[in-house]
C-alpha cells in the first residue's frame, strides 16, 4: 500500500468549505488551522474523521455531571479541567504546527501538567481522558482513540455509555498498555488513580436525563 500523499505544503490558504478537503491526503495540525468551515473534524495519524454535530442535550448533560464533579474537586490543585471543543495535540517528537497529525477533541479531559497548556489548548497526553459514547460513534473510530490515548500515554480513559448508563475505566499500566475495570452502572461509585479522593455516583451521572 502506497504511502499517503503529504498536503501541499504551498497550499495554506484558508479552506472553507469541508467538501474543498480531500479526505485521502494526510494533514497536519498546521493544515487544520487553516479550516474555516463549521464541520467538526479530528486528524488521527493525519487521516480526516468527521464528528457528529453538535452533542445532544442528554450528551451535553452527562458531560455537565462529570465534569462539574471533578472540577469542584480540583479547586485549589494544579489540575485543570477541560470540555470539547478543546483542541488535544498529540506530537510524536517535534511540537511544531507541521508535525503534528493527531488532533482530537475529548469530551473531557484532565490536565495537571500546566506546561502542556497553551493558548490553543493541550501539546501532549492529558491525565484523564472522558468519552461519551453517542449513537453516532463508529467502531473504527472508538478504536484509533482507544490505540491514541494508550501510545500517548493518557493514565486514565473513561468510557461513558450513555444507553447502558455505564462507565468503564481504562488504566494505563506499567507497561504503557491499558487496563480495564469492570463496568461500572447504577447505584456504583467510581474512583481514580489519578485522582486519590475523588469519587463519581453513577446515579448523579445519569440524574434527571428525561
Amino acid at each position: 500500500m502506497a504511502d499517503p500523499i503529504p498536503y501541499p505544503i504551498l497550499k495554506n490558504e484558508p479552506v472553507r468549505e469541508f467538501n474543498d478537503i480531500d479526505a485521502s491526503l494526510t494533514y497536519s495540525y498546521a493544515n487544520y488551522l487553516n479550516w474555516l468551515f463549521d464541520d467538526r473534524v479530528e486528524l488521527i495519524k493525519g487521516k480526516i474523521f468527521k464528528m457528529s454535530p453538535a452533542p445532544s442535550r442528554i450528551h451535553q448533560e452527562i458531560s455537565r455531571n462529570i465534569s462539574n464533579p471533578l472540577i469542584n474537586f480540583l479547586k485549589k490543585q494544579p489540575c485543570r479541567v477541560y470540555c470539547a471543543p478543546f483542541d488535544v495535540r498529540f506530537p510524536k517528537e517535534s511540537k511544531e504546527d507541521k508535525d503534528v497529525f493527531t488532533v482530537l477533541q475529548p469530551d473531557i479531559c484532565v490536565i495537571c501538567d500546566k506546561s502542556k497548556l497553551d493558548f490553543r489548548g493541550c501539546v501532549g497526553a492529558p491525565d484523564i481522558v472522558v468519552e461519551i459514547l453517542s449513537p453516532g460513534n463508529t467502531k473504527m473510530e472508538l478504536l484509533h482513540k482507544y490505540q491514541v490515548y494508550e501510545e500517548f500515554g493518557v493514565k486514565e480513559y473513561w468510557v461513558v455509555s450513555q444507553s447502558d448508563q455505564s462507565i468503564l475505566i481504562y488504566t494505563l499500566n506499567d507497561l504503557g498498555k491499558f487496563q480495564p475495570s469492570k463496568i461500572f452502572t447504577l447505584s456504583e461509585t467510581i474512583t481514580s488513580s489519578v485522582l486519590p479522593g475523588f469519587e463519581l455516583l453513577l446515579d448523579d451521572v445519569f440524574a434527571d436525563l428525561d
